[in-house]
């Protein structure tokens, strides 16, 4: 599905543009607009983008592919992202890894057939003092393991985690 400006998305972002002194600090809030909106960043997403804010198509997609926090494919319904920086990798969370790839027959990056989960490895996700932590779409689980993982797969497969 093509990602298109429309006249609702222009108006909010005029709103987002007028709290910068320069319309091209609205960048990041305008792709994390178009994420909530679509689910990802499409290329042509980030084409009209930067048509908008004048800016050339490259700024655009060097910070898409620079963050990991913008999905540049559609996602599951749940996307489980497990941070793998030190702090996280030292508490546990290669296991909790192998534990999710294992349980929803994944590899990272992978999205299962149902379209429930999409499963990802992220850097740092900047919650060191609570390590091992995922982050399930906008939401933190801190101190995870492996009973606090299933349980809240069970949730997430049962409708009972709200995304």
């Amino acid at each position: 599905m093509a990602f298109k400006l429309t006249e609702e998305f222009k108006t909010r972002a005029e709103k987002i543009c007028a709290k910068y002194p320069r319309r091209d600090a609205a960048l990041i809030p305008l792709l994390q607009e178009i994420q909530k909106e679509t689910g990802y960043v499409a290329e042509e997403a980030m084409d009209a983008l930067a048509l908008l804010l004048e800016l050339p198509y490259s700024r655009v997609k060097a910070v898409v592919t620079f963050y990991t926090m913008f999905n540049r494919e559609p996602t599951g319904k749940y996307h489980l992202q497990v941070c793998r920086n030190i702090s996280c990798h030292m508490a546990g969370a290669e296991g909790l890894l192998a534990l999710l790839r294992a349980k929803l027959g994944l590899a990272e990056g992978g999205t299962t057939k149902d379209g429930l989960f999409t499963l990802s490895s992220v850097e740092c996700l900047g919650a060191c003092g609570s390590a091992p932590v995922m982050q399930v779409n906008d939401k933190y689980f801190e101190k995870l393991d492996e009973a606090k993982l299933s349980a809240l797969l069970e949730d997430m497969r049962h409708g009972r985690l709200q995304h």
